[in-house]
C-alpha cells in the first residue's frame, strides 16, 4: 500500500469512528434546538452579562420580527442584518429560537500595528523590466477600511475617490494608521531630497476611503461588515477590485459563522480581492512563539492573508526574516493554513497623518519632513497588508481579468518560499510583484477556474527541507495534497483536520513544547 493509500486510509477510519460516535451519542429528535455562539457569547452568557451587542442574520422584516418577539433594540442595522442590543437572558432566548442558526458578538476590532519596493520587485515593474510595459496600478482601485485618510497629505492628494465614515465623522483620520497604511498602496513619491525614493506599491491607483476606526484606533465588526457591504454596492462605481484590511478582531467561532469572514466572502463572491493583515500575534510577551494566533478575517480561506517580513534594511532577500510579531497559523477552529504569504513590514516609511494620535504620541517614529509632507515608520502585518494590496494592483492593471482565487494562486506560486520559517509562519513564502506580473504577463499561470475557494492547486515548493522537491499531487475537494518523497511524508489538508503520516494529528489543545504554546487567548 502507498503512503498516500495509508494516509487516505486511517483518515476514512477516523472519519468512520467519528460518523460512528456521532451516531451512538446524537440527541433525540425532539432536543431542544441551540444556536451556534462564538466563544465570547459563550462567556457572556455564563456570566449573565446585561448588555451584549449581537449579530444576526436577516433582511429587515425578518430583524425586526425577531427583535418584537423578544422586545430588543436593533441597535444597528446592516445589509446582512442588525446588531441587537441584548442581555444574557434574551441572549438564551434567542439561541433557542429555531429561525437563528448561529449568533455572534459585535466584537472590538483593532488596526494590525507592531518597504521597500525594490526588496519585492515593485520598482522593475514601474521601470517596464523583462518586457513589461510600466505599471502603476492605473485603473484599479482599492477600498482602504481603516481609520481613515488625511487626504491633505501631499503623497495622498487627489488619490482618494470618494470617502465614507462608519463611525459617524468625517472620513478623517486622527489615528494615523489609515493613513500610513494608504501611502503603502498608492503614495505619491515624496517631494524632498530625503523623500523621493518614497511611493506607493500601486502609485497610479486610486483609493477609496472607508473609515471604520475611531481616533484611538478601536472599532467595531460591525462597522467593517458595513463597509465592505458598501465597497460590494459601489464596487462598479468606483471600479473597486480590492479591499485592504489591515485590522483584525479574535477568532470565536469559526470562519463559517464569522460575520467578518461571511462579509469578506460576499467581495470575493463579487470579484474584488480581500486582502487581510495576519495579525502581530506571533510571540507572548516573555518571548515564547506563539501558533494559532491569526486573526479575523484572516483566517478564511477565501481572503488573501499577509504575514510580515522583516528585510534588516537590505533589498537582498536571502537575508530577510519572518517578523517574530507576525501571526503563525494554523487557524483557530477551523485548522486553515495561514498566512498565505509575507510581505515587508518592519520600519516602513509611508504618510504621517498630521496632528494624528500616533504622530503625537510616538515622536520618535517621525522620520522626515513636517505638516502635510511628513513621514513617519511603524511595523506590523498591517504595513504587509498594504504592500500585497498595492501589488495586486499591477496585477490587475496588467490582466483586468484575473478573479480572486487567480490573484491568490499567482501571488503564491510566485513567491519565494522561506524553508527557515516553515508553511506556518511564512506561507507560501516572501511576495515577489515582478515574477508575480512577469508570470501574468506571459501566461505562466492560467486562470484557476476549477479551484474551490478553500483550496489552492500550485505545483511548487511548499514544505519540503533543504529545497528538495515537494509537489502537489492530488486534489480532494477542499483538500490539498503535498507529496514530497525526500525528508517529509505525505501531508494532507482534509477539511478542518490536519494529519502527516506520521499519524500526528493537531488541534487546540496541542503544546509543542515549552518554548511554543498556542494564543493564549484561545484558552
Amino acid at each position: 500500500m502507498t503512503a498516500t493509500a495509508k494516509v487516505l486510509s486511517r483518515l476514512v477510519l477516523r472519519i468512520g469512528a467519528l460518523a460512528l460516535v456521532v451516531a451512538v451519542t446524537a440527541a433525540p429528535g425532539y432536543a431542544q434546538h441551540r444556536a451556534r455562539l462564538s466563544a465570547d457569547l459563550a462567556d457572556h452568557l455564563a456570566f449573565g452579562s446585561q448588555s451584549i451587542d449581537v449579530i444576526v442574520h436577516g433582511d429587515a422584516a425578518q430583524v425586526d420580527a425577531v427583535a418584537a418577539r423578544y422586545n430588543l433594540v436593533v441597535a444597528r442595522r446592516l445589509k446582512s442584518g442588525a446588531v441587537l442590543r441584548v442581555n444574557a437572558g434574551q441572549l438564551d432566548a434567542l439561541g433557542k429560537d429555531t429561525d437563528i442558526d448561529h449568533l455572534s458578538g459585535d466584537l472590538p476590532i483593532r488596526s494590525s500595528m507592531a518597504i521597500t519596493n525594490v526588496a519585492i520587485g515593485a520598482d522593475q515593474v514601474w521601470a517596464g523590466a523583462d518586457d513589461l510595459p510600466s505599471l502603476t496600478g492605473r485603473g484599479v482601485t482599492v477600498a482602504v477600511i481603516d481609520s481613515g485618510i488625511d487626504t491633505r497629505h501631499l503623497a495622498l492628494r487627489n488619490r482618494v475617490l470618494a470617502s465614507v465614515d462608519f463611525t459617524g465623522g468625517d472620513g478623517n483620520d486622527r489615528f494615523g494608521h489609515g493613513t500610513h497604511v494608504a501611502g503603502i498602496i498608492a503614495g505619491q513619491a515624496g517631494r524632498g531630497v530625503d523623500t523621493r525614493g518614497v511611493q506607493g506599491v500601486a502609485a497610479g491607483a486610486f483609493l477609496v476611503n472607508l473609515r471604520v476606526l475611531g481616533d484611538d484606533g478601536s472599532g467595531t465588526v460591525s462597522s467593517v461588515v458595513e463597509a465592505i457591504d458598501w465597497a460590494i454596492e459601489h464596487r462598479a462605481q468606483y471600479d473597486i477590485r480590492v479591499i485592504n484590511l489591515s485590522i483584525g478582531a479574535p477568532v470565536l467561532q469559526p470562519y463559517r459563522d464569522d460575520p467578518l469572514c461571511e462579509a469578506a466572502e460576499r467581495a470575493v463572491a463579487a470579484g474584488i480581492v480581500v486582502v487581510a493583515s495576519a495579525g502581530n500575534a506571533g510571540r507572548t510577551t516573555d518571548g515564547r512563539l506563539v501558533f494559532g494566533g491569526v486573526t479575523s478575517p484572516g483566517n478564511d480561506p477565501s481572503v488573501l492573508t499577509v504575514g510580515a517580513v522583516d528585510t534588516h534594511g537590505t533589498a537582498i532577500r536571502s537575508d530577510d526574516t519572518v517578523a517574530p510579531f507576525s501571526s503563525r497559523g494554523p487557524t483557530r477552529y477551523d485548522m486553515v493554513i495561514k498566512p498565505d504569504v509575507v510581505a515587508p513590514g518592519t520600519r516602513i516609511v509611508s504618510a504621517e497623518a498630521e496632528g494624528s494620535y500616533l504622530s503625537t504620541a510616538f515622536p520618535d517614529r517621525h522620520v522626515t519632513g513636517a505638516g502635510r509632507a511628513a513621514y513617519m515608520q511603524l511595523s506590523g502585518t498591517s504595513m504587509s497588508a498594504g504592500v500585497v494590496s498595492g501589488t495586486v494592483a499591477l496585477l490587475l492593471e496588467e490582466k483586468s481579468r484575473l478573479k480572486p482565487v487567480d490573484v491568490r494562486v499567482v501571488v503564491q506560486l510566485t513567491s519565494t518560499f522561506m524553508p527557515a520559517a516553515g508553511l506556518l509562519t511564512g506561507g507560501a513564502g516572501m511576495l515577489n510583484a515582478l515574477a508575480a506580473v512577469v508570470s501574468v504577463r506571459h501566461g505562466a499561470v492560467r486562470q484557476a477556474t476549477n479551484i474551490a475557494s478553500e483550496s489552492i492547486a500550485v505545483s511548487k515548493v511548499l514544505f519540503a527541507p533543504s529545497g528538495q522537491a515537494g509537489r502537489v499531487s492530488r486534489i480532494l475537494g477542499h483538500s490539498i495534497v503535498w507529496d514530497s518523497s525526500n525528508g517529509w511524508e505525505i501531508f494532507v489538508l482534509w477539511g478542518t483536520s490536519i494529519a502527516w503520516d506520521t499519524s500526528i494529528v493537531w488541534d487546540t489543545s496541542i503544546v509543542l513544547d515549552t518554548s511554543i504554546v498556542w494564543d493564549t487567548s484561545i484558552g
